[in-house]
């Protein structure tokens, strides 16, 4: 734990020489110390321990110099690497890197932030050396982070501030195992401000916004692996077509349906007909979908948080039910062409992180 305070403080040191520009940040560490949830009986002989890390944060001020920054009360951005060690050895520890907003109410005093990025596990699923640990099937894996502070200033460029953060670990399927792991925690910190934050622009008065209705097309792809361990990586493809419609600066409601190529469940189909005959699956079933589905998403100037909810029309293999989501990032490169990054689950089950790419006409 010592060895790795003194590498947070290193990298502390580095943010601060990184973000040395004419525009106000703060820079804040935070331990934290919690427990495991038990969100899935797999994973109780994992849960042996206490988790305990650091977190550490660069965060770019906003005032309202961007119009998207007035709409959400001058949220801050930035990003926000964690290590966490979870007091288990098959489970070892864990190092993320995140993008992270921040949202602020009760006259500043309170903090929301919600932050997604990459992690990396020091001990994961390994056939030979470690199979207890059905955690972690992958080193690198999709990392998750909620925080909720209260922030109290003890002089212009130093404030404290404690409370809750939930960190979130899943590979999505990428490769099996993938139990995943929820740590929930206290969290106390110091944060610094280079310097006073100018006036805050007013955002004046609102205006009406919509657009007419817009048709988007979309590729969605990436690698996932059956749970039964040994069956094998595979590629999976997703075409979607859907129509949206822009309320207004912050919210877009969309409606569409989408065919699903996912390879894994063919590997998982011939291996439960041969394996199990008394699950009912013969080998001739067929592994495609297809889905239609309705969403939201919640643009901050040029990315936007996406949440679907779908159900198949066409389902001829029973995996996991009816009902998907979807829950990512969408980033708009121009108006007309946008990439994002999601992950599609059945409830808590993570099927798949995809990657895709598409066109708004």
């Amino acid at each position: 734990m010592y060895k790795n305070f003194l590498a947070a403080v290193g990298l502390l040191y580095s943010s601060f020489m990184f973000a040395q520009d004419s525009n106000p940040f703060e820079v804040e560490l935070n331990y934290f110390y919690g427990s495991i949830l038990r969100h899935n009986k797999d994973i109780t002989s994992l849960i042996t321990g206490h988790p305990e890390g650091l977190i550490l944060s660069y965060n770019k001020k906003t005032y309202g110099n961007q119009e998207w920054s007035r709409r959400y009360n001058y949220p801050d951005y930035g990003f926000t690497f964690a290590y966490q060690d979870l007091k288990n050895d098959n489970l070892g520890k864990t190092y993320n890197a995140l993008a992270h907003y921040s949202f602020y109410f009760l006259n500043r005093k309170l903090m929301f932030r919600v932050g997604q990025g990459i992690g990396y596990s020091t001990n994961p699923f390994d056939i030979e050396t470690n199979v207890a640990n059905n955690a972690y099937g992958s080193r690198f894996f999709s990392a998750t982070l909620v925080m909720l502070n209260y922030k109290q200033p003890i002089t212009p460029q130093i404030s404290l501030q404690t409370g809750l953060t939930f960190l979130h670990g899943s590979n999505g399927n990428f490769k099996a195992p993938n139990t995943s792991t929820n740590t929930l925690a206290i969290n106390a910190g110091v944060v610094y401000k280079n310097k006073p934050i100018p006036d805050y622009i007013p955002r004046g008065p609102r205006e009406r916004y919509t657009e007419p209705i817009g048709f988007n097309f979309a590729l969605n792809m990436g690698l996932n692996e059956s749970d039964y361990v040994g069956l094998g990586q595979e590629p999976f493809l997703i075409l979607t077509a859907y129509a949206d419609k822009r309320l207004s600066k912050k919210s877009t409601i969309l409606a569409g349906g989408e065919f699903f190529f996912s390879k894994f469940l063919k590997n998982e189909i011939e291996f439960l007909s041969v394996a199990f005959p008394s699950f009912g699956v013969t080998k001739d079933q067929d592994w495609k979908r297809a889905g239609v589905f309705v969403g939201h998403e919640l643009r901050f100037n040029k990315t936007a948080l996406m949440t679907h909810a779908g159900y198949y029309v066409y389902y001829p293999y029973d995996f996991e039910g009816r009902f998907y989501q979807r829950v990512g990032l969408k980033h708009y490169i121009q108006e007309k062409y946008f990439v994002s990054a999601a992950v599609k689950t059945h409830g808590a089950k993570a099927e798949a992180v995809e990657f895709g790419l598409g066109i708004r006409l």
